[in-house]
């Protein structure tokens, strides 16, 4: 895969992530993966809020005790 894909496959996980959270939905890592093929969901949140959008970022606690970042839209 080329630079030029790299660019137009981040855009396109930034426009899925996008409408997720435009939806109501947090967003984790693990659940950016599994549903869109995203590995590094912390720069696309980075584009998103180059883009103007205004996401929250939390850690939340697992039902193993680990602890996640979690991405809202503000509303």
């Amino acid at each position: 895969m080329n630079n030029n894909d790299n660019k137009k496959q981040s855009f396109t996980q930034c426009n899925m992530i996008a409408e997720y959270l435009e939806n109501g939905y947090s967003i984790t890592a693990l659940e950016a993966l599994q549903m869109f093929g995203c590995m590094r969901l912390a720069s696309r949140i980075c584009d998103l809020r180059d883009r103007g959008y205004n996401i929250a970022t939390c850690k939340i606690k697992t039902e193993t005790g680990k602890y996640v970042t979690e991405y809202t839209l503000k509303r």
